[in-house]
């Protein structure tokens, strides 16, 4: 029997993060704009820019300095991860609309297997492709770049090679002649430090690669040297997950770079408690609990300082900053300045929600506070946070 060919789609949000400030801002579509740090915080360089500021030459992790040499005018904004995040997640909304094989990469990445859709929606799936950037660009005023292709790897390679607002079609029968000329960095899977090693052996395109020996391979990356070849060659289709049925994440963490270096133990309480609502907020949205808490705390020379603990089962803020105060008084005497504060919580489950009685002698309101936190706006602590504590924080994981 024959094995159906897949119709496998990558939408690629170009230029997400400043695409996202400039939507939310129509006064600055006309501008060059970066998503940035600021160098007296620490975080000095550029994240994101848009298609004008690219114009001038503007690259990520570029300090700021440099950006604006090159572009005098450039408008330089804070990141906003939780704007991000929920971009995303309506993203993803409009890509369910097609099929339920929907797999995140990253908050601006997705793939679709709109292979068993085809037929009920009496589309292609170029022409999937092209309704989804209409939709995008209608609805969120930015631009994604579609890739269309018969596996993964393909569909996000065809998504890179013409942005912005582009789809592209890498197929069955032209995937090696559009492809295997590309550098062999273009494809996921080949960081930096590989392909220098490669273009070191005189291995700089995707073609140089699929014809290296296995053995030769294996020696090099492994199994997964060998299996990136099969991909390549195009006889490995590893299928697009159920976007319902994604697995949970192992750990939630949030960490914070410090506006100024801090030494009391109340300014770092404060720290603390501003990261516990964070990672409260994000057990509270993938509907968990944790039972292992870890703290990691970096001082001014940069050497870290790390704790964990397995603690009862929790989700609440007030838990859980208790818990890791309790593992930052163990690790730290409050003798020298503290740079940056990381909070993780692992060891997760699904979380099981209770009826609170009246009569209990102890309750415990944490999960109140987080829908308030996320439905009218944080409540703030008496104390102002925003001495020392960048509002940006976000997580890594």
């Amino acid at each position: 029997m024959q094995i159906k060919e897949r119709v496998i789609l990558h939408s690629d949000v170009n230029n997400f993060f400043a695409s996202v400030e400039c939507s939310s801002k129509p006064e600055l579509l006309s501008l060059p704009v970066a998503v940035s740090g600021n160098p007296q915080k620490r975080r000095g360089i550029i994240l994101a820019k848009n298609e004008i500021a690219k114009k001038y030459g503007v690259k990520t992790g570029q300090v700021i300095g440099e950006a604006k040499a090159l572009c005098p005018n450039l408008v330089c904004l804070p990141p906003h991860y939780d704007l991000y995040e929920k971009i995303s997640k309506l993203l993803h909304q409009i890509y369910l609309d097609y099929t339920n094989f929907v797999e995140p990469l990253g908050l601006d990445e997705c793939w679709l297997d709109v292979t068993d859709s085809l037929k009920y929606l009496k589309m292609s799936g170029i022409e999937i492709a092209d309704q989804i950037r209409d939709r995008v660009k209608k609805e969120f005023n930015f631009t994604v770049s579609v890739g269309v292709s018969f596996s993964k790897i393909f569909a996000k390679l065809a998504s890179d090679l013409r942005k912005p607002d582009f789809t592209t079609v890498i197929s069955r029968e032209n995937f090696k002649d559009i492809t295997y000329s590309l550098p062999l960095n273009s494809i996921i899977g080949i960081g930096r430090r590989l392909n220098e090693k490669f273009n070191s052996i005189d291995i700089n395109t995707i073609g140089d690669f699929v014809k290296l020996e296995d053995s030769y391979l294996n020696n090099l990356m492994g199994i997964n040297g060998l299996n990136l070849k099969q991909d390549l060659l195009g006889n490995r289709i590893i299928a697009v997950s159920d976007y319902y049925a994604l697995p949970l994440p192992k750990s939630v963490g949030n960490g914070t770079t410090l506006l100024k270096d801090i030494q009391n133990r109340e300014d770092i309480k404060k720290a603390i408690y501003f990261l516990a609502e964070k990672v409260a907020l994000r057990l509270k949205k993938h509907n968990l609990e944790a039972q292992c808490i870890s703290i990691t705390i970096k001082n001014k020379d940069l050497k870290s300082f790390h704790a964990s603990k397995k603690i009862n089962k929790t989700g609440a803020i007030k838990e859980i900053a208790c818990q890791a105060q309790e593992l930052c008084d163990k690790i730290w005497k409050y003798n020298y300045p503290v740079r940056a504060i990381r909070l993780s919580l692992s060891m997760l489950s699904n979380r099981f929600v209770k009826q609170m009685s009246f009569f209990d002698t102890q309750k415990d309101y944490g999960d109140a506070e987080e829908i308030i936190n996320e439905k009218y706006g944080k409540i703030q602590l008496a104390s102002n946070l925003s001495d020392f504590i960048n509002p940006s924080s976000h997580s890594v994981e």
